[in-house]
């Protein structure tokens, strides 16, 4: 083969996976989790400080618009649903390719609940690892995450799982993640109405100790490491829901390991009463995730917490931040929308449908 032939060869190949790579991120199924990491994404470098990782208690309970237009404080949500904690060190280390972030704040629910309930279930592993970019990081978080060697090749290139999907690309909605960077218009918030009133029971008095799972234990050890090498600050927050007792006790074992490792934890379940959260009208779901009545909330009593413990940046006025004023816009508006909604339920006492396990 000839230089030129070579050349070619080479040309050919680059190309070949270029579009592959492109083909696949638009493929990839549509929903407000791929909007919100493709929105992280879009970011432009080193101007988030504060980044947050977790479950599905991080992007129905803490508005990033509301934080920054209250506070100046610029947070961004790096939440899949059920998020396994296992992931979180990758994502973590996927943020800081683009961004400088002062402060990592975890939401630590799931590392109260066993690995392998979720494990087994393909979607929250993909939530992860179908939506980041395709690096050697990636590869890294599919291996710690399939335990499953002969089916890892079908993360590396999910465009096996996707491959059906070929109608994303006739949508502008989905071709403007050809390169996985798409603006979130409410920077990765999602907005929830609904309400689902649930009689509140306090369990915040329980100091019985219980027992994390083996890998979960390993999961926490391994992510204070983590946090420890990058030198950066970590706070470990716990959202308010109705936990039972045994969930509790579980915490009153955690909670100790992490504070010891130099951490802080922030439990807004010993705060019910200063943050006004009401379980007859601020969750959507019967106790488990706040609506929008409830995130205003959260969200209030996060931002004092972090401007009364931490030297963040005031982000307001700078002119790199233009997206973020129009979030603060946007937020205002549908939140008004939805709260209004929310008000309406309860007024007419028009209850959401109870999820049935």
């Amino acid at each position: 083969m000839s230089k030129k032939q070579a050349l070619r060869a080479i040309l050919f190949l680059a190309g070949f996976l270029f579009l592959l790579r492109s083909v696949t991120y638009v493929v990839r199924t549509s929903g407000d989790t791929k909007d919100r990491i493709s929105g992280f994404y879009a970011e432009k470098d080193n101007t988030i400080d504060v980044i947050m990782a977790g479950s599905s208690p991080v992007y129905p309970y803490y508005s990033a618009p509301k934080l920054y237009g209250e506070q100046g404080i610029v947070l961004y949500p790096l939440s899949t649903n059920n998020q396994r904690p296992k992931a979180i060190k990758y994502l973590l280390e996927e943020a800081q390719k683009t961004q400088d972030p002062s402060l990592f704040v975890i939401e630590m629910r799931m590392l109260s609940m066993p690995d392998e309930e979720w494990e087994d279930t393909m979607a929250f592993t993909r939530g992860v690892t179908d939506n980041l970019k395709y690096s050697v990081n990636r590869i890294k978080a599919i291996n710690a995450l399939v335990s499953d060697k002969s089916q890892r090749h079908t993360y590396y290139f999910d465009i096996f799982k996707y491959h059906s999907n070929w109608k994303m690309l006739f949508l502008p909605s989905q071709l403007r993640h050809w390169r996985y960077e798409a603006k979130s218009p409410l920077k990765g918030l999602e907005i929830k109405t609904g309400v689902g009133p649930v009689e509140y029971e306090d369990v915040t008095g329980e100091t019985g100790i219980g027992q994390m799972q083996d890998k979960q234990y390993a999961v926490l050890l391994d992510l204070l490491a983590y946090l420890d090498e990058t030198g950066i600050d970590a706070l470990f927050v716990l959202s308010p829901y109705q936990m039972d007792r045994e969930a509790k006790q579980i915490y009153n074992f955690m909670i100790p390991i992490i504070e010891e490792a130099g951490y802080p934890v922030l439990d807004l379940n010993d705060h019910i009463a200063e943050i006004g959260i009401d379980y007859k009208t601020d969750f959507y779901d019967y106790g488990s995730h706040v609506n929008a009545l409830g995130q205003e909330k959260c969200t209030a009593y996060l931002g004092q917490y972090l401007k009364e413990h931490y030297e963040l940046p005031d982000r307001r006025g700078q002119k790199e931040y233009d997206s973020w004023d129009s979030a603060w816009e946007l937020y205002q508006e549908k939140q008004a929308e939805a709260v209004g909604s929310c008000l309406w339920d309860i007024e007419n006492e028009k209850w959401a449908p109870e999820v049935i396990e």
